[in-house]
């Protein structure tokens, strides 16, 4: 049995795994977790949202106004690039 991201139990065989995902995902079969899956520290998560959410308004009061501009007017320049290419 190989392991998954967070320690579950899959079949080595591609097709098996394939018919165990169909069937957990239909909910015919549960998923089997590794007792040493680790949860992610609420505490930590927390403090990650709140610098998360101040991130963005923070670096945008700290630019120019020309700053601003010029950051948007590649980043529309590198959408228009990709969609050409």
């Amino acid at each position: 049995m190989v392991k998954g991201p967070r320690g579950e139990k899959r079949p080595d065989d591609p097709a098996a795994a394939a018919v165990l995902s169909m069937r957990i995902g239909l909910g015919e079969a549960k998923e089997e977790l590794d007792g040493s899956a680790t949860t992610k520290d609420p505490a930590a998560v927390a403090l990650g949202r709140r610098g998360g959410l101040k991130g963005g308004s923070a670096r945008a009061a700290s630019l120019t106004r020309e700053q601003r501009s010029e950051i948007a007017r590649l980043a529309a320049q590198s959408r228009w690039r990709q969609r050409k290419g």
